[in-house]
């Protein structure tokens, strides 16, 4: 089979023929159809972040496909289902964060495309208890970049308990922010999209964003708080600026949401004469688990969501990376098998 490979940090992907690989017990062989290209896919294989994997290793974490074999414990019924495959590839199914439905906190979880293979290849292997199943209104051009980019903001406008006429600020419009202006909108809320690049700002003016602020010609924090201030502000741009724009256009009691992970670990500072005066609170959101995931796919195929996304071959998966970190890409580029 075909595959991305990254083979060191730092240096180009190879598209290299691997072997398809063999389900182990508990897992499923998926045929992936189509899979999106996440910002964390490009901090993998260039080993931004303090905890690494381990090269060689295929990145990719929005694999969409029909199940094509089970191994040992795995019901044959699965076979011919489509599945998504997610970042989160497993976790220990007993700790305080499993049993709660936290199993995104897991300490002994493993990633998809991470700790181990993941979804730039023509296949892949998956914890058949992990994966989940795509409805058939959703398509496997949409549910990819749902697997990822979707999950993660519905589960951080879900985090920040958002209500109906709250003003929700999404700073960084793209494959995941095109998806929180629509996720807020859902619940009620009143949108502030924040970019730097107008198609973008275009784009969530489409889908319905109450306010537009170009950062490069405009300073947001002036722009939201001529507008009262932000109840929620959720930082999808990973630049640490971004993350003091949005602490500094919120409101009393508002509440930053970070989800974006700047590749240098940077820190914000947080001032805790304001923070404790006025009733800041500072939330991390991390993905989502299978029932956020379940919910998210439900929402698309009721007709209440749209994807922004473009096609790409993963022949050309080193340009498809200059594109995303060049801001060039407008939406979520999958590729498609």
């Amino acid at each position: 089979m075909k595959a991305a490979v990254v083979t060191d940090f730092g240096k180009p992907l190879e598209i290299l023929e691997l072997p398809v690989p063999a389900p182990d017990p508990g897992q499923v062989l998926v045929r992936i159809e189509a899979s999106g290209l996440c910002h964390t896919d490009i901090h993998a294989a260039h080993g931004d972040w303090p905890v690494r994997p381990q090269p060689p290793f295929t990145p990719g974490h929005e694999g969409v496909g029909p199940v094509e074999r089970v191994g040992a414990g795995v019901p044959e019924s699965m076979v011919g289902k489509r599945v998504a495959i997610p970042w989160l590839g497993s976790s220990c199914g007993h700790c305080r964060y499993c049993v709660s439905g936290w199993e995104t906190l897991c300490l002994s979880q493993v990633n998809t495309g991470y700790s181990v293979d993941g979804c730039f290849a023509e296949y892949a292997v998956a914890d058949a208890r992990a994966v989940v199943g795509v409805p058939d209104g959703v398509t496997s051009l949409d549910a990819a970049p749902l697997t990822c980019a979707g999950v993660t903001t519905y589960k951080a406008i879900k985090v920040a308990r958002v209500v109906p006429a709250e003003r929700v600020a999404v700073f960084g419009i793209g494959g995941l922010g095109h998806l929180a202006v629509q996720y807020a909108r859902i619940v009620g809320a009143f949108v502030t999209a924040v970019d730097i690049e107008p198609d973008k700002l275009g784009i969530a003016h489409q889908l319905g964003a109450d306010q537009i602020v170009n950062a490069r010609t405009h300073d947001p924090v002036a722009e939201i708080q001529a507008l009262g201030g932000a109840d929620v502000a959720v930082v999808l741009a990973t630049n640490a600026q971004v993350f003091e724009q949005a602490y500094r256009s919120l409101r009393r009691g508002g509440r930053l949401v970070c989800v974006a992970m700047p590749a240098d670990d940077a820190v914000i500072p947080v001032p805790i004469f304001e923070t404790v005066v006025g009733g800041i609170s500072v939330i991390g959101s991390i993905v989502g688990t299978r029932q956020d995931l379940a919910e998210v796919f439900a929402l698309h195929a009721a007709g209440r969501t749209r994807i922004i996304a473009e096609t790409r071959r993963l022949d050309d998966v080193n340009e498809c990376i200059d594109e995303v970190l060049g801001g060039r890409a407008e939406g979520r580029l999958v590729f498609e098998f």
